[in-house]
């Protein structure tokens, strides 16, 4: 799947200006499809500006392509939409977006010619209830489509407008706490009792966990749903299909081109991996198109459960998380300021992935936190680490296979001289003696922390690593 997450350090060849919004995002979908061989595209209007005439100009414009190869059949085009419970800012931008999946259907038709649905499932953020899903459901299928069948003074919408098509939508519930993430099964199992669906998908985010809670439980506390909806597949004969939101830097799943074998022993039970903008724009095009392929001609696997016993030792490691980000907070909205945007977006609140407050001190998103931190040479991924022996982190690894490899990659990028401004930092600084650094990275987060804040700089760090944040 790919999305629109902005975490890429170079700007693709068909962008008109470094923010993408609007007409690229649009060009983007169709390179994602037509030359990467993504299968699908997430279309984010949660936050974001975006074209909601997305199928029409997709079918107008590329319809060559489009014949052979259909919208809703060979490739999925999956709306974010905002969740009310949450946004209520952007509440009624839900009903806009359900409103416009009938529109795309009638597109689709007069283009193919036959009833063709090239929209049929939307993605709902921040979910924590199977009530919010079912309101999602029932709004599509009562008064969306269902509204067809009013009269209208003398003819009934149907007859006057035109059918609406389809007649009920999916909708894939994205958890991204920790009480979400862990009851995830429980929360689903409530949803499709007494329903017929033939299967659901379900998305488990990796980024707002990994701030919220520090990167070891965000991986573990995902790696213990994937279990638990294993199970409950089999428990009630529904095929369940995770989705899991993986950016690059081992703190966001550290999918990359390079990576792809790693990430896919580390979550053996997802279906679908999110195929961010870094991962599109910061590698070769032919090493991208080879990774992807790779994803695709890949099996999804039995997930191994996690023993409970190990989800024991977070809650010290999540206390130092948290206290060490506390004192770091204000340093990491100085340098944020300075981490270009890469996508058009409107500000506005809700969980731990947009400007919040944590502890008392407010971030900004998963993106630049990640751009922010690895700016001054404090990897996100080694917050919190010194609150675990080598023992315990041994008997993590037992669950998290790709442990060592993600700290290993985060210690090359640590700078020491950021331990002489944080003293938490210093039994880091011990540890990164065990590992070779990458000295031209070392060297600008050096000017950073002194004082040179620039966005030159961060860019030029950030192509050294291979991704923004």
């Amino acid at each position: 799947m790919s999305t629109q997450h902005p975490d890429n350090v170079f700007i693709p060849f068909f962008a008109q200006e470094p923010a993408l919004g609007g007409e690229d995002e649009v060009t983007e979908a169709f390179y994602a499809f037509s030359v990467l061989g993504i299968e699908e595209q997430m279309w984010d209007f949660e936050g974001k500006e975006v074209d909601e005439f997305v199928v029409k100009k997709l079918l107008e414009r590329h319809g060559y392509f489009f014949k052979e190869r259909r919208l809703g059949r060979d490739f999925r085009l999956t709306p974010r939409v905002p969740n009310p419970s949450v946004e209520k800012a952007e509440a009624k931008l839900l009903l806009e977006t359900l409103e416009s999946i009938p529109r795309s259907a009638d597109y689709a038709k007069i283009f193919y010619g036959e009833e063709v649905v090239p929209i049929f499932e939307v993605i709902l953020p921040m979910t924590t209830s199977s009530e919010e899903i079912e309101r999602v459901y029932e709004l599509y299928r009562r008064y969306i489509a269902g509204k067809q069948y009013k009269r209208v003074y003398d003819v009934k919408i149907y007859e006057w407008i035109g059918e609406f098509f389809p007649g009920e939508i999916n909708v894939i519930p994205l958890f991204e706490t920790k009480e979400a993430i862990l009851n995830a099964h429980e929360i689903l199992e409530e949803y499709l009792t007494g329903k017929g669906f033939e299967y659901q998908r379900v998305f488990l985010a990796r980024s707002d966990p990994a701030m919220n809670y520090g990167l070891i439980s965000a991986v573990l506390y995902d790696k213990y749903a994937l279990f638990k909806l294993q199970e409950l597949e089999e428990e009630m004969g529904i095929g369940i299909y995770p989705i899991i939101g993986v950016g690059g830097a081992p703190f966001r799943g550290h999918l990359t081109p390079k990576n792809v074998k790693g990430v896919l022993e580390e979550y053996k039970g997802v279906q679908t991996f999110t195929i961010q903008s870094s991962f599109k724009y910061d590698s070769q095009p032919k090493e991208v198109i080879k990774a992807v392929e790779e994803i695709k001609s890949s099996k999804r696997g039995e997930a191994e459960p996690v023993d409970e016993e190990v989800l024991n030792l977070l809650p010290k490691y999540e206390r130092a998380y948290s206290a060490e980000l506390r004192t770091l907070a204000p340093l990491i909205r100085e340098i944020a300021k300075y981490v270009p945007s890469r996508r058009r977006r409107k500000l506005h609140i809700g969980l731990f992935g947009y400007p919040r407050e944590v502890n008392g001190m407010a971030l900004p998103r998963a993106i630049k936190f990640t751009a922010s931190l690895y700016s001054i040479g404090v990897p996100p991924e080694l917050l919190g680490l010194s609150a675990l022996s080598e023992s315990e982190l041994d008997r993590i690894g037992e669950y998290y296979k790709g442990l060592y490899r993600d700290l290993s990659f985060a210690f090359r990028y640590f700078n020491p001289k950021a331990a002489e401004r944080f003293r938490f930092l210093k039994p880091l600084a011990e540890m990164a003696k065990d590992y070779e650094m990458e000295d031209a990275h070392r060297a600008i987060t050096s000017a950073i922390l002194s004082g040179q804040l620039n966005e030159s700089l961060v860019v030029e760090a950030a192509g050294i690593r291979g991704f923004l944040g």
